[in-house]
């Protein structure tokens, strides 16, 4: 139960990065939009001074926003994506900074640490809201007009285009979902820290987008499960709790991470390669 409580962060993320993939995109800012909307959160739950439901509200609305404007400068100016997002990292980082003047919000209401520390009938609330999103998500992309619009954009755009798919509509809506994702993630990872840290965040995206390739979504989009993203969310927090328990030092962690993402990207090259075949 402690490894699912850990990994329900990055199985937020991790969804949310899969719709983008799966439209041949990149959202390198996930990790700064969860601090952001993370010290959000915490600066109205600091005290009690607003409801748990108002600090929910606007530290998801912070996550959408900052994800539509990645979406929107991506759809309308077709910008690469790897440029925007990594443009909104640092920008959302700076956000963050800005706005907490740099330092952590703690004090926080004890109904707003429940979302990410409490239990119900033995299950965590985090693996709850995980469980959630990811039912909702797989109605989405397998039930739903759009998420077959999903698959089309990053299948094949211009094909999507003659078929009359409004493929900006496409891509305003995955980068938010995964704003809306990132900003639901940083409100977890405040409660459970019980306090709003700016710098929080700090390298998420590699997990995030480690756990979706793995999962065997391909980078070339238009290929991948969601069921897949939640096996490789599964597998890098197994992955990360053993090297801890080991005592591996966290640089090296970092090293194991990235080949695993490398030796996934190769293995995902080789399986295009074999079906253009």
């Amino acid at each position: 139960m402690n490894v699912l409580r850990q990994i329900s962060i990055n199985g937020l993320l991790a969804i949310g990065v899969t719709f983008v993939i799966l439209t041949k995109g990149i959202d390198l800012s996930v990790g700064s939009i969860l601090a952001f909307s993370g010290v959000i959160a915490a600066s109205l739950a600091q005290g009690g001074a607003y409801p748990v439901m108002v600090c929910v509200f606007f530290g998801l609305l912070a996550g959408a926003a900052l994800g539509l404007i990645n979406g929107f400068v991506i759809a309308k100016w077709n910008v690469a994506p790897f440029i925007v997002t990594l443009g909104m990292m640092s920008a959302a980082r700076g956000l963050t900074f800005v706005y907490s003047d740099g330092r952590p919000i703690p004090n926080l209401s004890e109904g707003f640490q429940f979302i990410g520390g409490g239990d119900i009938l033995g299950i965590p609330f985090p693996v709850i809201l995980l469980l959630a999103v990811f039912i909702i998500s797989t109605i989405i992309l397998y039930r739903t007009k759009i998420g077959r619009y999903i698959y089309a954009v990053g299948g094949n755009e211009e094909a999507a285009i003659i078929s009359g798919v409004n493929i900006k509509r496409v891509k305003l809506f995955v980068y938010t979902v995964s704003g809306f994702l990132a900003g639901l993630a940083g409100i977890v990872l405040t409660s459970r820290v019980t306090s709003g840290l700016p710098q929080a965040g700090t390298s998420y995206e590699l997990d995030a987008i480690a756990a979706v390739v793995i999962g065997g979504t391909s980078l070339n989009g238009g290929k991948g499960r969601l069921w897949g993203t939640l096996v490789g969310v599964l597998l890098i927090g197994v992955i990360n709790n053993g090297l801890d328990l080991l005592n591996v030092s966290s640089y090296y962690q970092l090293i194991i991470k990235g080949l695993i993402i490398a030796v996934a990207v190769m293995l995902d090259g080789k399986s295009n390669k074999t079906s253009r075949a």
